[in-house]
């Protein structure tokens, strides 16, 4: 079994390091579908897994200059108080109940498909935005929708682990759509460490981190990721989004049925 955890994470990260996104998106609901792990358990341990693998990232995009710190701060306002907050509801529920399991699948199907749409129409979204500049909120309007998307993306994390990558990137081009494409990667990368740490820490206080899948998963990861940004070149973007979004809109309607 071991084996096969080694191997899945090599294949997620493989498709991370091809597309940029992806990795809880898919992670999760792998561990749930083909290995029959409680979807309490799934999200803690994608969330750890998520945590140790962003640090990398943000460490490179720092060095690199394209992390926007002033927009990470007021994500991070939003969405670390509405990590715990989560953590807390799922404590006072009971994280591994089966009630709280089933809806934890629900919520980890409807991320999934908020990623699909993010993967299909960011690209539409930040023209439409670039040919209507009066559309472009600003000042204390572009403050607090901000932070309020920090509230909805801390939440969402904590509950399905999935929505920091794809979900939280399609926000920042809506609210920001004068950001290079490196620097909304590097600021969607750099808020999702802390929020995705938190998150991990209210899960590792629930009990639902499996320490044993997570080493598994990142031993087979890292070189997963390396590989697939180095090839990342050589194939099509437009056809691995395809692929990917086909992927994840089966995944999401196999866990609501």
């Amino acid at each position: 079994m071991t084996l096969s955890y080694v191997v899945s994470g090599f294949a997620v990260g493989l498709l991370v390091g091809l597309t940029g996104v992806g990795g809880g998106s898919l992670m999760t609901p792998l561990l749930t579908l083909l290995f029959g792990i409680h979807p309490s358990v799934a999200v803690g341990t994608d969330l750890a897994f998520a945590s140790a693998t962003k640090v990398a990232g943000t460490v490179a995009h720092r060095v690199s200059g394209t992390v926007r710190w002033n927009i990470v701060r007021l994500l991070c306002i939003g969405a670390l108080p509405a990590a715990i907050i989560t953590a807390l509801g799922l404590k006072h529920f009971g994280a591994v109940d089966a009630g709280v399991g089933q809806f934890i699948r629900y919520s980890i199907a409807t991320s999934v498909f908020l990623t699909v749409i993010a993967l299909l129409f960011k690209g539409k979204l930040l023209r439409w935005l670039n040919a209507h500049p009066e559309k472009q909120l600003s000042g204390a309007k572009l403050t607090a929708a901000t932070i309020l998307s920090g509230v909805v993306l801390g939440a969402l994390v904590t509950i399905s682990s999935i929505g920091a990558g794809a979900v939280g990137a399609t926000l920042l081009v809506m609210l920001y759509p004068r950001l290079t494409p490196a620097e909304v990667a590097g600021t969607d990368i750099a808020y999702a460490v802390p929020l995705t740490a938190i998150a991990a820490l209210g899960h590792w206080w629930l009990g639902s981190i499996d320490w044993n899948l997570l080493a598994a998963l990142l031993l087979g990861s890292v070189p997963g990721i390396t590989l697939g940004s180095l090839a990342a070149r050589a194939v099509p973007e437009k056809f691995l989004r395809g692929l990917l979004a086909i992927t994840l809109s089966t995944v999401a309607v196999k866990l609501i049925y």
